[in-house]
């Protein structure tokens, strides 16, 4: 066996040691590293730590200055380097070496959470919480964190999970009599802008699978005042609950999965709804097209959809349906396809401990009030009751469009479909919604 090969199986044995929690024999197998390689990085920096372990801070500083020699962009020998002058009290230097390390590599993990963790051993609790943010903007998903970092992590997850419930309290107490002075529609905005600077939640987009109208607001939820025919829908949900009543005791078997992925296509957060009845629709209209059968067997329904503003928009609106969500079920944080369009619901089942959310509002239906909301800003839904949830869902224009930029929509929403039809004239243009 060469020299060099030996050398490696003792560096490997020596690793396998320390691993295992042999730590004796891991130092006694770096030791014999370092005689035959005295300038060998690793068994400097093992020895180091092991000396550091013993106790014996001088002959851990000598290993690690001269491990620090031979590799100075180590941000890790330098980090330990501090380690050790921590545990001698000597706080300057444990922040110089510190802020070293991340002088070599700014997102190095081990040396960010150091720093937050000096900062909050010398109480200087906010600018610790937001080094810890710092931290865990860099650090991977939980799923990821490396094991000897987890529990160091958790504890900063909690820091600033705690600094920032008291944040936004702070900040909704000390703006409170401003805000008292907005009017009401105004002032919920507010509230989320306090939760935003809070670092409690971000700022919500509009996010379009297809046609993005630029300069838009991204409103959730927009004003009753802008749909003229919102009223009179409203007065029909007695008759519309009746057909849908109908539909549910004589053509269950329509009532279809809305979430209908092909084998092979990725179907990422609607794993749980592919295919699934747990979120399923009777549809009146399609991709932009009738369900000629359903309106004929639901008169009534077809006859209040045409009191709306509809979108038309060939190939993806209107859309328009009674939409099912089962007891327990949950559509999971998704985004629609153009916000030329909005989304109208009018409740006709609904049982207790349901809920909506678009952006940053939360809203819970009641029977026969009609909203309208912004899909393409991220929204969900929750059945937490153990009865059927079910509203008429349909499709309407965007009021903040003129007419002409209706027309320039559906143009353009046209001619993306006429390109992708003779790139491939077997292709289909399929929704999720």
């Amino acid at each position: 066996m060469s020299e060099t090969t030996q050398l490696a199986s003792m560096v490997d044995a020596a690793g396998a040691a320390a691993a295992a929690g042999r730590w004796q024999e891991a130092e006694q197998l770096w030791s014999r590293v370092h005689a035959a390689d005295p300038g060998h990085v690793q068994a400097l920096f093992s020895l180091g730590v092991h000396a550091f372990q013993r106790g014996d801070a001088q002959a851990a500083l000598e290993y690690l200055q001269r491990a620090r020699a031979r590799a100075p962009r180590d941000p890790m020998i330098l980090l330990t380097i501090g380690r050790v002058h921590r545990e001698a009290g000597e706080t300057e230097l444990e922040w110089g070496w510190l802020i070293g390390a991340l002088e070599i590599d700014p997102y190095f993990l081990p040396a960010l959470l150091g720093k937050a963790e000096f900062l909050e051993r010398q109480g200087r609790a906010r600018v610790a919480a937001a080094a810890f943010r710092d931290v865990l903007k860099v650090a991977p998903d939980e799923a990821a964190w490396p094991a000897p970092l987890r529990r160091r992590l958790s504890h900063a997850r909690g820091v600033v999970e705690q600094d920032t419930r008291e944040l936004a309290e702070f900040l909704g107490h000390r703006v409170a009599a401003t805000q008292a002075t907005i009017d009401r529609a105004s002032s919920a905005r507010w509230d989320e802008a306090v939760s935003i600077l809070a670092g409690r939640t971000r700022p919500y987009h509009s996010h379009c699978n297809q046609l993005h109208v630029p300069r838009l607001p991204a409103i959730t939820f927009y004003d009753d005042a802008l749909f003229p025919w919102m009223r009179e829908l409203e007065s029909r949900t007695g008759a519309i609950k009746t057909e849908l009543q109908e539909m549910l005791a004589s053509k269950g078997e329509d009532f279809v999965p809305y979430i209908q992925y092909r084998p092979g296509d990725p179907v990422n957060q609607w794993d749980k709804l592919n295919h699934s009845r747990n979120w399923s629709g009777f549809h009146l209209y399609a991709h932009g097209e009738p369900v000629a059968e359903h309106l004929a067997q639901c008169p009534l329904t077809a006859e209040a959809l045409a009191l709306v503003d509809a979108v038309d928009i060939a190939g993806l609106c209107p859309n328009a349906m009674f939409s099912a969500l089962a007891p327990g079920a949950h559509i999971p944080p998704h985004t629609g396809e153009t916000n030329a369009r909005l989304v109208g619901h009018l409740p006709l089942v609904v049982p207790e401990r349901c809920s909506y959310r678009v952006g940053y509002d939360w809203r819970q239906w009641q029977e026969g009030k009609c909203w309208v909301f912004d899909d393409t800003i991220e929204h969900e839904a929750r059945n937490e009751s153990d009865q059927l949830r079910v509203i008429l869902m349909f499709d309407v224009w965007n009021p903040l469009l003129s007419q002409a930029e209706r027309e320039m929509a559906t143009a353009m929403a046209s001619a993306m479909r006429d390109w992708r039809a003779a790139g491939d004239p077997a292709a289909t243009t399929e929704q999720t919604g």
